[in-house]
């Protein structure tokens, strides 16, 4: 009986020390993420607020180049404020302003990369062609933009499914042109399990194991309303594979 107890003790000690690992080398890999996290958005020294967040980046390459949705920099800016495409460096209160170029976009997959003066540590693009499903990963970016400010937050989840882009919609009356066109050849992308908000566009998705960068998020499925998104997420986010941003970055780095 005593032998028995040992042994369920060891297993239990042995169960315990893997678990505490395992939370350790994700949190080491969260920590060698968030400085390479970004946030997109808009200056403007007439402005009212100055600074407004549209959504999240990640620096990649020499430091220099930062990658993010297209939908996030796709924005008309008023001269008469004097707005400018800036990204934010740092978090909390210590952040600064570096101006930015859009450098190359790919509307079609909505990824674009951004040209900035200032390093920052750039991540590791991941070089599998595909994640395989119930993979574990991790994304971080600024939930809800400017609501809690620069202090990136990091979601965990599984890839849940590698899926078309678009889905036929239930009501005929409600399929756009472009969407017949994504219909008729669609690119797959990555569902996660995992509740992403608006202001996560643009995020990093990376491996937990290795904390190379898989897929970048794009969306999340809205149940009711763009509002329902924050009160009532549903839970489901979309996320770009990596290798469209692979494409992107050849045309602009040797």
């Amino acid at each position: 009986m005593k032998g028995i107890k040992s042994i369920f003790s060891l297993v239990i000690f042995f169960l315990f020390f893997s678990i505490a690992s395992h939370a350790h080398d994700i949190s080491q890999i969260v920590s060698h993420v968030k400085p390479s996290i970004v946030g997109i958005g808009i200056y403007a020294p007439l402005g009212r607020p100055s600074k407004q967040l549209k959504g999240t980046g990640f620096a990649i390459a020499d430091g220099t180049i930062i990658a993010t949705n297209y939908h996030v920099v796709d924005l008309d800016l008023d001269p008469n404020s004097n707005q400018k495409l800036v990204v934010f460096i740092g978090s909390g209160q210590t952040n600064s302003a570096s101006l930015a170029e859009i450098i190359a976009t790919d509307p079609a997959h909505d990824l674009a990369l951004l040209k900035i003066n200032t390093k920052v540590p750039p991540l590791t693009l991941n070089t599998s062609k595909q994640v395989e499903d119930g993979t574990s990963v991790a994304f971080t970016g600024f939930p809800i933009g400017a609501v809690l400010g620069l202090y990136p937050a990091t979601h965990m989840g599984m890839v849940a499914a590698y899926t078309p882009v678009v889905t036929p919609s239930v009501n005929a009356s409600k399929i756009s042109i472009a969407m017949m066109k994504r219909l008729k050849d669609p690119y797959f992308v990555y569902q996660l399990d995992a509740t992403a908000y608006p202001g996560n566009s643009g995020s990093p998705v990376y491996d937990l194991q290795k904390g190379g960068v898989v897929a970048i998020i794009n969306k999340v499925f809205v149940q009711q309303t763009k509002e329902a998104a924050i009160t009532n997420p549903s839970g489901i986010t979309y996320a770009i594979p990596v290798k469209y941003l692979k494409e992107l970055v050849k045309g602009v780095v040797n």
